[in-house]
């Protein structure tokens, strides 16, 4: 398969890319994990983003591509890909077009998840996360609790609730997707490209998207 995952903070995008990985041995693909790949392996690409993420500035739109281009033409990309919360913007999704014609590549289509306001909410505020850096495992208050003392399952280190997952936090996150990367559910569906499904368990979405391959 070769699609785009969209959907606001708590959709679920990162859950679904991972199990249809497991379906068909497609790669997930986000910016911030070929950022750091990039970064951490010391290409000449990785070199420039470095300069840009020590000062603290965004890494321009530019290189952004350069990396991405460079991560669609590697062996594992062959089989497929699920772009995991990347284009954001409008600009991106422009430039992505481009690419991906240089590239011959043609996309499946765009997978919209759709989730209510307040099942987002409900998702992130009781989402925990242990705060080792080489775990970083995820639980949920409700319905994947830690163990009772508040620590890590696989780690014992403390399961913590991380400051961009507050309420505030997230209503901030939330108007900043709707304004800046919402408006790509209006360029994917003038392309023809865009599906939506509502994303209420991930299990039941990646069903759906399945579905949606094989028609």
């Amino acid at each position: 398969m070769r699609i785009i995952l969209l959907g606001a903070p708590g959709a679920g995008k990162g859950t679904v890319a991972k199990l249809l990985t497991e379906f068909d041995g497609s790669v997930q693909i986000s910016t911030g994990d070929i950022l750091r790949s990039a970064v951490k392996e010391g290409t000449p690409l990785g070199k420039k983003a470095k300069e840009f993420m020590d000062r603290g500035d965004l890494v321009p739109d530019s290189l952004i591509m350069d990396i991405m281009e460079a991560r669609l033409q590697e062996p594992d990309c062959r089989t497929g890909f699920i772009l995991d919360g990347f284009p954001r913007t409008i600009p991106q999704a422009e430039a992505l077009k481009s690419l991906l014609a240089k590239l011959s590549i043609q996309l499946d289509f765009v997978a919209n998840l759709d989730v209510p306001r307040d099942v987002i909410l409900d998702r992130l505020t009781t989402r925990r996360t242990c705060c080792n850096p080489a775990c970083q495992a995820i639980y949920n208050v409700k319905s994947n609790p830690p163990k009772e003392d508040g620590t890590c399952t696989l780690c014992d280190h403390k399961v913590i609730q991380r400051d961009d997952e507050t309420e505030e936090a997230i209503n901030n996150r939330l108007e900043t997707y709707n304004a800046k990367t919402a408006p790509l559910i209006g360029f994917y569906e003038k392309e023809g490209m865009l599906k939506n499904f509502l994303s209420l368990s991930s299990k039941d979405t990646v069903e759906e998207i399945k579905k949606a391959l094989k028609g």
